[in-house]
């Protein structure tokens, strides 16, 4: 995994964000990423998770995306 991806996944688990509970919107993680751990803007968290929730991208998806996540544009 990217650094990117590596914070994305350590934010929303120091976050409570767990598989076992309700699902959060995406922006609640992008800002907990941003303010915490990825200074860099928000357009690489937003892709990163768009990628961690496409089946075809990774192997095993790490993110179980909610809503419009897997349409194209």
């Amino acid at each position: 995994l990217k650094p990117v991806h590596r914070r994305v996944l350590y934010a929303m688990l120091d976050s409570g964000f767990r598989p076992d509970r309700s699902h959060a919107k995406s922006a609640r993680s992008v800002a907990e990423t941003m303010g915490n751990y990825h200074p860099h803007g928000d357009a690489s968290i937003y892709d990163t998770l768009v990628r961690m929730a496409q089946p075809w991208s990774l192997r095993y998806p790490l993110v179980d995306g909610q809503g419009n996540f897997n349409s194209p544009g």
